[in-house]
């Protein structure tokens, strides 16, 4: 082979490596087997994402385990088949992420259900431990049906939500959504065919990462015995500033997310997260006594808590139309484009749906008007709009904040006396529902433009996912609430978030002046300047383009989530861009060519550790070590209490 010849195979495209692989219709990446593993699947992880959700409430990504699983089970079902000579149809990538979808939705149903948050916290037995609201308007037994009904009735309403964006989001903004982008290059790594050069080092570059950062997650579970232990709580810069959230946590998934995000994307990121962790917080918190008591706990809603419970922002697109320049982009876009849901099937579901949920909910929760209901479905898509959004950003979904400003809004619209912890608390349902699963979608579209998966079939196998979370959900955490003492805190299922919920809802029938001074005036301040910095960035694309000041104006969106979440997760994505930043300038061939690889494998190593570590966890199996840090004073402290 000649010296050009071996180029040319060295930098062929991914997709020449599949130009010989039929890329089935939309209707045969839609089979049956696929169907079965993917029902198989989501009973596991709903039992895993139950269990989870009753326990820590705190629920490891999904995506890439789900990929990698459906993979294995159907890989040995058509070689078992394969070698019987009964094989008719060969499992492709798209089928592949067929599975990964519906497996994805449906456990993305056990979480948006709200059965250890919302649903839980209009029980008794949730109820029983908050001082004030006890009172038959706003206290509900949990039933079986009744739960199943409203899942069937919410959920499905998200979807159609975002449908007619899904352009918009993918070719137009060219929004990343890094953990859609890390599945689909390892569903492409699992399926790509012999004699691509490329593509092979791609592969082999992608299952290293994937090996050392699996490995590397193990390692850390073995210091983690407690809340608090383990490298994911490493003061890497003092412990002054750990209390204020600034900390590198050893996360692999968000050093991978940070190399594949734009660099503005991570540096607005940063700048949220010293902002508010930085200057704001510690400038409120010196106002402790005026602006709210000093008596109040730091979690409470009435204090601090107050303040970073509003800070989210909405924010317009800050990336340019860019042209298709290569031979992947091209194919891509022609396939995404190929099988198209038209926009009018998109409104008329979503305004379909959203008429029965007027009609359902209100029987269900006699507390929620008819046209709270129908103001809630009118507001949701331009929050779905702003998840989605942000979730393409950063990785990051908000679907919980927004439910729980839903439940601050109507909570204070229905009043305690007429029920209105139950109306709040509903409407979080309803919100939670439509922007959960609206980014989930946008998600799974982001995998299926990479792996030639057809639009139709991604919704379709949504549709399927969705279907099989509204029943398995109720069903997996009735079995829990039966056989355990699920809410009471000092059992093995605390549910932590039920209570913390429902005192949302306390907080939101006070009305809005209950919320510290100043508080909503910040909102108001924080939500325009939002605004004029994207318009200030829209202008400056339109009409400045010699110096393109417009590259280094932050993303107002990308500054918000830090807010109320600590610049933790924003320093590991900054390393990981300070990791692409250095491997670009020493051989931005080979960073261009393998930085995606290598991001993908952390990505899918961290994320798939999460399944064998939910299932010690389900076996009651705790790491063996804490590992945690003290001051030195705190230590001599600890030392004489020992003793000798």
């Amino acid at each position: 082979m000649t010296k050009e010849e071996n180029e040319k195979g060295e930098n062929e495209a991914l997709e020449k490596a599949f130009e010989e692989s039929e890329v089935p219709s939309w209707q045969n990446q839609l089979t049956i087997r696929s169907m079965v593993t993917s029902l198989i699947l989501s009973f596991v992880f709903n039992v895993i994402v139950c269990k989870l959700n009753l326990s820590t409430g705190v629920i490891p990504s999904l995506n890439v385990a789900a990929g990698l699983l459906g993979f294995a089970m159907v890989k040995a079902w058509t070689v078992m088949i394969e070698k019987c000579g009964l094989l008719k149809q060969p499992f492709t990538r798209q089928e592949n992420t067929v599975i990964q979808t519906c497996v994805v939705a449906s456990s993305g149903i056990a979480f948006s259900s709200g059965t250890a948050s919302y649903l839980l916290g209009m029980s008794p037995r949730t109820s029983a431990q908050a001082d004030t609201g006890n009172t038959p308007l706003n206290v509900k037994q949990l039933s079986i049906g009744w739960m199943m009904a409203f899942l069937f009735t919410v959920s499905f309403v998200g979807l159609f939500s975002i449908v007619p964006l899904r352009k918009v989001m993918i070719l137009r903004y060219k929004l990343t959504y890094p953990s859609g982008t890390a599945t689909a290059y390892l569903i492409n790594s699992f399926h790509t065919p012999k004699g691509a050069k490329l593509a092979k080092k791609q592969v082999w570059v992608l299952f290293k990462s994937f090996v050392g950062s699996f490995f590397w997650a193990c390692f850390q579970w073995f210091f983690s015995a407690a809340d608090g232990c383990g490298f994911s709580s490493f003061p890497t810069f003092g412990l002054a500033a750990f209390t204020k959230r600034f900390y590198f946590d050893f996360s692999a998934t968000y050093v991978g997310v940070g190399m594949i995000c734009p660099y503005m994307v991570n540096v607005s990121l940063l700048m949220g997260a010293i902002f508010s962790w930085g200057i704001l917080w510690p400038a409120i918190e010196s106002k402790k006594g005026d602006w709210y008591s000093a008596k109040l706990p730091a979690s409470s809603l009435h204090g601090i808590q107050g303040y970073r419970q509003k800070s989210e922002k909405k924010s317009l697109n800050d990336s340019t139309d860019g042209q298709i320049v290569d031979y992947d982009e091209k194919r891509r876009t022609e396939y995404f484009l190929k099988d198209q849901i038209p926009n009018t099937v998109a409104v008329g579901g979503y305004v379909l749906l959203a008429a029965i949920s007027i009609g359902v909910i209100p029987q269900i929760f006699h507390q929620l008007k008819w046209y709270m209901v129908l103001v809630a479905y009118i507001i949701a898509p331009v929050l779905a709009f702003c998840n989605a959004y942000g979730c393409g950003l950063t990785d990051w979904s908000l679907a919980s904040n927004y439910g729980k400003l839903a439940i601050l809004v109507f909570s204070s619209w229905v009043g305690l006396e007429n029920g209105g912890v139950l109306a709040g608390l509903a409407s979080c349902g309803v919100m939670m529902s439509i922007v959960s699963t609206a980014s989930d979608l946008m998600q799974d579209f982001k995998t299926g433009y990479l792996t030639l998966s057809s639009p139709r079939s991604m919704f379709f196998s949504q549709v399927y996912g969705t279907a099989i979370g509204c029943v398995l959900s109720p069903l997996v955490f009735w079995f829990f609430y039966k056989a355990y003492s699920v809410g009471d805190p000092e059992g093995s299922y605390p549910a932590p978030y039920a209570l913390m919920y429902r005192g949302i809802a306390l907080l939101g029938v006070e009305g809005f002046s209950s919320l510290p001074k100043n508080c909503v005036k910040l909102v108001i301040l924080f939500f325009v300047a939002a605004i004029l910095i994207n318009v200030v960035t829209e202008v400056l694309k339109n009409y400045e383009t010699k110096y393109r000041i417009y590259r280094f104006i932050p993303s107002p969106m990308c500054m918000a989530i830090p807010f109320y979440l600590g610049g933790y997760f924003a320093i590991d994505m900054c390393v990981g861009s300070l990791i692409l930043f250095i491997w670009e300038r020493s051989n931005k061939k080979k960073a261009t060519e393998f930085g995606p690889a290598v991001a993908s494998g952390l990505i899918c190593g961290d994320s798939l550790w999460g399944i064998p570590a939910a299932i010690l966890a389900l076996a009651g199996v705790q790491s063996p070590i804490c590992m945690k840090f003290l001051s030195a004073a705190a230590n001599q402290q600890v030392d004489a209490y020992l003793g000798p």
